[in-house]
Parts: C-alpha cells; structure tokens; sequence
C-alpha cells in the first residue's frame, strides 16, 4: 500500500453472491485508478520488449484481496512514535516464528521504523480506515490523536487493531522496487473486540462480512 493521498470515492462489490456468503463491502478507494475491474486487453498489457505494463500488473494482482497492518516503532532518535500502513503481509514459518511485509523503496516512513530494535506489526480492523489513512500519508505527524499503548516490549499497539505482534528484523532482501523484510516473533496477541477486518481488493478498501 502505498504513502499517499487517496480519493474520497466510495463503492460496493460482492465476493461469491449474495445472501448469506461471505461478502467484501468496499468502503474506500485509492487514487489508483484500479478500483473496478477491466477487461482484458492484449494491446497494452505487454511493451513493445515483451515486458509487463505496470498499469495491467496492478489491476489484474489487485484482484487478490489482502489485509492490511500497520508496523509501528519507537523512533530511536526522537523517541516518539512512527510506522507506516502495508498491505503485504504474510506468515512466513512456525518454527522458528517468522513473518514478512515489503516496503517499498521510497518509503519516507520505514528509514526511522526500520532503525528500531522491536517492531510491532497491528493487524487493522474495519473500524480503522482513518488510521489506515493517516499511517499511509507522506508528511506530518502520524501518531497525532492516535490512541496506542505499549507492547510488552515497548513498542505502539494501536487502539482497535485486532492483533499484534512484536518482532525484530530478521533478514532483508531486495525486490525490485520493494525490499523484502523478513521479522522474527517475539510475543503476538489478539487485541481488538472481534470486529471484521480492514481488506484492500481492487484498488479500494473494505470490510469483510460472513
């Protein structure tokens, strides 16, 4: 997910039908411009060198609905403080306890989380979506009027977020225009009431509904 702004646009899509099935209300789009689906096109999908356009890239993987964190820290300068909003994150090993997000290179955010000891990954209820956003802006304070309390290491579990989990940087590796961060586990929860989640899937946000 990346910084940025995001328009204020709103739409609603099903997964599988209706009725009782289990259902994504979208809530919010991004200024992406992927939010509803396209038809397939092989003029533009490719470049004239055989390479993936980027533009179809994203549409088409935007078609796999994620969850989205937050990954907070202590700053170790300022000691406030800072994270960023991600949607690429998953479980990566049980033993030993490893889990993954990729950032991407121009994050202005991740510099000062990536220079903490601890790292706290909060997994975002469907209540969260302003938090989402304030996380994912560039600029600014980004912990202004957010409620957080500390982990047991220290590091900022967010009001309402479903679950943490308390991790250090275990392996980096450059992908493309992302890096991969793999994290070590140290201590995880569940945190929040048991609303639904916050799910990204075509370009917008969404809640899910079973």
């Amino acid at each position: 997910m990346p910084e940025g702004a995001h328009s204020a646009a709103a739409r609603m899509f099903a997964a599988g039908g209706g009725g009782r099935r289990p259902r994504l209300v979208a809530v919010h789009d991004t200024a992406t411009g992927t939010a509803a689906a396209e038809p397939y096109s092989p003029n533009g999908a490719q470049g004239a060198d055989g390479s993936v356009n980027g533009d179809h890239f994203r549409s088409v993987l935007g078609h796999f609905a994620t969850g989205v964190v937050a990954i907070t820290a202590i700053d170790p300068e300022s000691g406030g403080p800072c994270g960023l909003a991600a949607n690429s994150f998953t479980s990566v090993s049980l033993d030993p306890p490893l889990v993954a997000f990729c950032v991407a290179h121009t994050s202005s955010s991740w510099p000062k989380v990536r220079e903490a000891a601890r790292h706290c990954i909060n997994i975002l209820g469907e209540q969260q979506l302003p938090v989402c956003r304030q996380l994912a802006a560039k600029g600014g304070d980004k912990f202004r009027d957010l409620a957080w309390n500390p982990s047991p290491s220290g590091t900022p579990i967010l009001e309402g977020a479903l679950a943490w989990i308390d991790c250090s940087i275990e392996a980096e590796y450059v992908a493309g225009d992302h890096v991969i961060v793999v994290a070590r586990v140290h201590e995880l929860n569940t945190h929040g009431n048991g609303d639904g989640p916050l799910v990204f899937f075509r370009g917008a946000y969404g809640r899910f509904h079973a």
